[in-house]
């Protein structure tokens, strides 16, 4: 059986928030911002829309895109660390919401790297044959989780929702490979001990631009496939410093690279659902392309996908 994402979604705040907006609350500049992480603005929830509401908004859209019926889920996975509470799970609550009687529900954390733990184990439960569809939603209300007296996470990070639905896809379509990965003794370098994200930003930049290229690389192989057949990356929009690092491992020109940072900033697990949902609907990403997704996030964890599009 092959399987893939047959139908994706996305949900961003209307409330846009600019690195000039930033510069009157902080001390920093647009300059400084943008240099160095790539972010012009980002999106913020205000108080009264929860996790669980962006995460329902963007798996509504995913599920028309597929073309599939709420109660033809049979399992629904939603990669968060920024639940509306620690239980019951955001899962639960949108599977309330979208009517999806017949589905069982479980949030994961990953952080980051959510997503894509999401969807690959989605395909373990299509590919056995124990669900013929699995919605897999990526969301972060990380506003609630920033602590805007640091500039050098408060500029980071933005509110937001990504959703796939993963099911059978044609022959030579779908997930071709993929990698997943932790490390735990670098867990203390991006973590949540109090009320606040806390992140030593210089560990966590030589983990990622290790990490990100090599699992790219890694998926490329795994695949069969050369680099010269990957038409285009779909990195974790956490930095364009980061993100350029794998581009130019895979010697992809700049414009085969998502860079959805610049509008939504870094919305950890919702980050590449909404950045490949964007290129879908942008006309970069087609039926039939070549596609590396690569995140890495809190934990350390990381996952890699290689994806050929198209149902």
């Amino acid at each position: 059986m092959n399987v893939g994402i047959i139908g994706l979604g996305r949900y961003v705040p209307e409330r846009v928030v600019t690195n000039f907006d930033l510069e009157k609350i902080m001390d920093t500049t647009d300059e400084w911002i943008r240099t160095r992480t790539g972010i012009e603005e980002r999106r913020y929830a205000d108080d009264d829309v929860n996790t669980s509401d962006m995460a329902y908004e963007a798996a509504k859209e995913a599920l028309a895109d597929s073309g599939i019926e709420a109660h033809q889920i049979g399992l629904i996975l939603v990669a968060t660390v920024t639940p509306d509470q620690p239980f019951p799970s955001v899962s639960t609550m949108i599977q309330e919401k979208l009517g999806a009687t017949n589905a069982a529900a479980m949030d994961i954390s990953a952080a980051c790297a959510g997503f894509m733990y999401g969807v690959i184990t989605a395909k373990q439960f299509v590919e056995s044959g124990t669900y013929p569809y699995v919605l897999v939603v990526g969301v972060e209300k990380l506003t609630k989780i920033t602590n805007f007296e640091d500039r050098n996470t408060a500029v980071l990070f933005g509110d937001g929702a990504g959703a796939a639905i993963v099911g059978e896809v044609s022959e030579g379509r779908g997930i071709l490979s993929f990698e997943l990965g932790a490390d735990g003794s670098g867990g203390k370098h991006l973590t949540q001990n109090g009320p606040f994200l806390e992140m030593n930003g210089r560990e966590v930049y030589k983990f990622a631009v290790r990490q990100m290229g090599d699992s790219a690389e890694n998926v490329i192989a795994k695949a069969g496939l050369s680099k010269e057949e990957v038409d285009f990356l779909v990195p974790h929009q956490a930095n364009i410093r980061i993100m350029e690092s794998s581009r130019i491992r895979l010697g992809l020109p700049e414009e085969k690279m998502s860079t959805t940072i610049k509008q939504f900033g870094n919305t950890s697990a919702a980050s590449i659902p909404i950045a490949l949902k964007e290129e879908v609907l942008a006309g970069k990403v087609k039926d039939d392309d070549v596609v590396v997704l690569v995140g890495f996030g809190g934990g350390l964890t990381w996952g890699a996908i290689c994806l050929k599009m198209g149902k």
